[in-house]
């Protein structure tokens, strides 16, 4: 049991975290002059590590994730959700979230896809919650970072606020307020064809540079944001505004991340160095959630396919739920770090 769990950590720590490579930047900063010791040299090296890091790790979980999704081009997505019903159709639509776009900007296309094709209100809605949250590669980063127990408590708990927001939507009964030409649509299925091992691959190259592309961007902000966290904020400044002392620390960080845009890539490296200075986990995991799943272009592209009531709804709930999950991580912290 102890060389399984010294494995484990070992993958986690140097596999996943690469702090060798930190340690390995460090080392070559150091060797150029620079005291990584200090403000300056410490958010260089804190830049060069989380870029390189997440750069390398994304490259290598678009790929698997792209690949897998191969298998679940959008026709054959509605096809397995509308074989569930229920409850259980919010369950796979959550699930089969976990394996599309990166961000919410790219999962109302085919939000409006499946709603066009008649699949019930609240599954899709399940559908465009658990997307942007909670995918495997948000999984495996944040385990490189906040460790096992975290990474998979938050997709769980991503997963929840996906089937709970779903079905609360679909027991609304608010069909009505969806666009008229998204109703009126008619759906058509159209084959995808099979695909061999090699185009398989090259699809999933395809989708590696693609996406890092749109997201590099994002990840080169976050990190930069992370740094001067890291480095230059002091940290009773981050314990007061987000740390235990603050009881509305979950609320204040949910609502500032709403009006930002960013997929989960973006915003780990800057939950990363709030959680080093001292904000809580709640409080950190529920700006990340907003940021991915309440960003103002995603709303506003959703405007377009939804009414202001049904808008509404959808971030009432989404921010509810957030808010919620925030203090409960918060009060089962010493549980998970």
């Amino acid at each position: 049991m102890e060389i399984l769990q010294n494995t484990w950590l070992f993958f986690q720590d140097q596999v996943l975290g690469m702090k060798w490579l930190n340690a390995l930047i460090g080392n070559l900063l150091s060797l150029f002059g620079l005291d990584v010791t200090g403000r300056i040299g410490g958010s260089v090296q804190f830049f060069i590590y989380d870029v390189l890091k997440i750069t390398v790790l994304l490259c290598v979980l678009i790929f698997i994730i792209s690949y897998i999704q191969s298998y679940f081009p959008p026709e054959r997505s509605k096809k397995i959700m509308s074989r569930f019903h229920g409850v259980w159709a919010n369950i796979m639509a959550a699930l089969l979230g976990t394996v599309t776009p990166f961000c919410s900007c790219s999962s109302i296309p085919l939000f409006i896809g499946f709603t066009s094709a008649g699949l019930p209100l609240g599954v899709t809605f399940s559908f465009l919650i658990s997307s942007p949250m909670v995918d495997l590669g948000s999984l495996v980063l944040l385990m490189s970072i906040f460790g096992t127990k975290v990474a998979i408590v938050y997709v769980v708990v991503g997963l929840v606020i996906a089937v709970v927001g779903g079905t609360l939507i679909e027991k609304l009964h608010m069909e009505n307020y969806v666009e008229e030409f998204i109703r009126s649509a008619s759906g058509v299925d159209f084959e995808s064809p099979d695909l061999t091992r090699k185009e398989r691959v090259i699809y999933a190259k395809d989708q590696v540079v693609s996406t890092f592309k749109k997201v590099l961007p994002y990840i080169l902000v976050g990190v930069g944001i992370g740094a001067i966290i890291h480095n230059w904020i002091p940290e009773s400044w981050i314990e007061m505004v987000l740390g235990s002392n603050n009881p509305f620390g979950v609320v204040l960080a949910t609502l500032l991340g709403v009006p930002m845009y960013a997929d989960i890539f973006g915003t780990i490296p800057v939950a990363e160095a709030l959680l080093y200075k001292g904000a809580q986990l709640g409080t950190v995991l529920s700006f990340m959630m907003a940021v991915t799943t309440l960003s103002l272009p995603s709303i506003i592209m959703l405007r377009k396919a939804v009414k202001p009531k049904l808008l509404g709804t959808f971030i009432a709930i989404c921010t509810i739920g957030i808010i919620i999950v925030g203090y409960l991580f918060n009060i089962f912290q010493y549980l998970l770090v």
